[in-house]
């Protein structure tokens, strides 16, 4: 009985090591996922800005139905998506319908001293701030998550439990582009 004692030590050991990493993988795949939800939270707040911003700008621009289709089509987007990809492709759609509706108001510079309008663009700039901020903190914990999962000798335990490098929430090329900006 003496004998197999040294080798029940080892192997209660190597369980304990086994747990333990296991555990702080979940840690950090939760992690993962509470903060994915954080960026679905601010991106839906602006989806539900969107229509108010629609409707505001509606009443002063009948006849700009192509920019609010633009818009109403790239909120759609945004709600159907799922993955951290989808939701870049919406989130480039949603910009570039934003910036539809600043040529909007441009044409329409009444449109810009209206109260609610005001405060539905400072309600969507102080959105995109915090979605940035999200933005940011989701692709921290994802670097923490991928960095524990490829690291040795935690990659043997992740991989054989199935958990897999995780995705950034990256923007495109043409949202990493710097605007021009013309005072002609």
């Amino acid at each position: 009985m003496k004998k197999f004692i040294p080798l029940i030590l080892v192997l209660v050991l190597i369980a304990g090591m086994l747990v333990s990493t296991y555990n702080k993988v979940m840690v950090l795949d939760e992690n993962v996922d509470q903060a994915w939800a954080q960026v679905e939270n601010t991106l839906k707040r602006r989806a539900d800005l969107i229509p108010n911003l629609v409707n505001t700008v509606k009443g002063y621009a009948g006849h700009e139905k192509d920019v609010l289709t633009e818009v109403t089509n790239a909120r759609s987007s945004m709600n159907n998506a799922s993955t951290p990809e989808e939701y870049a492709k919406a989130n480039e759609e949603m910009n570039q319908a934003l910036k539809s509706i600043n040529v909007v108001v441009e044409a329409y510079p009444e449109l810009k001293a209206d109260t609610n309008f005001q405060n539905l663009q400072a309600e969507l700039a102080g959105t995109e701030n915090r979605i940035a901020v999200e933005r940011k903190r989701y692709n921290e914990t994802v670097g923490k998550y991928n960095r524990a999962v490829r690291r040795f000798p935690t990659s043997i335990m992740a991989g054989m439990m199935g958990f897999d490098k995780r995705q950034y929430f990256e923007i495109s090329e043409a949202e990493a582009e710097v605007p021009t900006v013309n005072f002609e």
